[in-house]
């Protein structure tokens, strides 16, 4: 099992102080926003249950998004909507995301742990880390608080737009929201860059080429 404090005290022993960890929640989804969170976790948090969103229950995420917001130094949300997505990429709307979360920490972090292999844009000195949502509390705690924030939003449009599922599936592309999209067509969540058509499915997801205004072909 790996340290899941190891990153952070990498970070310490090289000077910095105040080290947050961000991931975000909704690049597959066909529907709805990418959220992003970011989190400062103070320097003795050791709660083995935070680990990647991805392995816990609902009800674990519940749980521990409550534990994290209680214990958490500062947790930072960002939020980028479907139009943004559709204008810059998803991968860029998600770093964008993250950013966005970072800003709104406070204090304001002196290194930023990321999931994933791309760095965020900011001038912060940063580090990504391929699945570290498996091996840094600070971003397991991200992804958890990313999570349950875009779940909850989904069911909220769930009410806004009944017919799709939302609420069941949270916009990804499952047979029932591919059927719902047959029968009702995409409403003003959906994502216009992803490929909405029944079958075949496949989202149009591209996370190396540069990005393109929305509309314009390769």
């Amino acid at each position: 099992m790996p340290n899941m404090r190891a990153l952070e005290i990498e970070a310490w022993r090289a000077g910095h102080r105040v080290v947050a960890g961000a991931d975000e929640a909704g690049r597959g989804p066909l529907a709805g926003p990418v959220v992003a969170a970011a989190v400062i976790l103070p320097e003795d948090f050791d709660d083995i249950r935070v680990t990647d969103s991805k392995k816990l229950t609902a009800s674990q995420r519940d749980l521990l998004y409550d534990t994290i917001y209680a214990e958490a130094r500062s947790v930072g949300i960002g939020i980028l909507d479907p139009p943004e997505i559709d204008r810059v990429n998803i991968l860029r709307a998600a770093l964008a995301a993250m950013a966005m979360a970072v800003q709104n920490l406070c204090p304001a972090p002196d290194f930023l742990l990321v999931d994933g292999t791309f760095a965020t844009p900011l001038s912060l000195p940063q580090k990504a880390v391929k699945k570290g949502d498996s091996l840094s509390y600070s971003i397991a705690a991200a992804s958890i608080v990313a999570k349950v924030t875009r779940d909850r939003l989904m069911e909220r449009y769930d009410l806004e737009y009944p017919g799709f599922g939302f609420a069941k599936h949270k916009g990804y592309p499952t047979e029932e929201h591919r059927e719902a999209l047959l029968r009702l067509g995409p409403c003003p969540i959906h994502r216009k860059s992803f490929c909405l058509a029944p079958r075949p499915f496949q989202p149009t997801l591209d996370f190396t080429a540069p990005a393109r205004p929305h509309g314009q072909q390769a």
